[in-house]
């Protein structure tokens, strides 16, 4: 029974990790694939390091609601154990919430960009790729998203 746990426990923390969406400039969708992209060139002029946060899907508080009436139906026995069960799933159910939004927060930067054309423009993204203050930047952009690349 203690195996069936572990394993029941396991596969969350892998759900809850598998479903961490990317904020980079590296990285891309399966439909970001074949698609043309609006490219600018610029300088970047600032950069400000930021926390981009987590993601909030029902995964976490469910795998967790399961975790705790697992854990809580397994301590005593007859009623006492149903409402030990009860009050597992719903402490479970907030605490793997939190869990979810904690493990896939990640670091970003805030990049400012001066456009060739002059314009300023700000893009938010994961702290992935090291920028300095002066570098010679490109900008994508496609369907409401951007990103800065060298």
């Amino acid at each position: 029974m203690k195996s069936i746990r572990l394993i029941i426990i396991a596969l969350c923390v892998l759900t809850l990790t598998a479903c961490a969406s990317s904020r980079s400039a590296e990285i891309y969708t399966r439909d970001q694939a074949r698609q043309a992209y609006v490219v600018q060139t610029g300088v970047v002029t600032d950069i400000r390091a930021v926390r981009i946060e987590g993601t909030k899907s029902p995964i976490g508080a469910l795998g967790g609601a399961a975790i705790g009436s697992i854990a809580g139906g397994s301590v005593g026995g007859g009623r006492g154990s149903q409402v030990a069960a009860i009050l597992g799933g719903i402490g479970g159910w907030i605490l793997g919430a939190t869990a979810e939004e904690a493990v896939t927060q990640r670091d970003g930067f805030e990049l400012t960009v001066r456009l060739d054309s002059g314009r300023m423009i700000a893009v938010v993204q994961e702290a992935d790729v090291a920028f300095r203050l002066g570098d010679r930047v490109r900008v994508l952009s496609q369907g409401g998203e951007t990103r800065v690349r060298y």
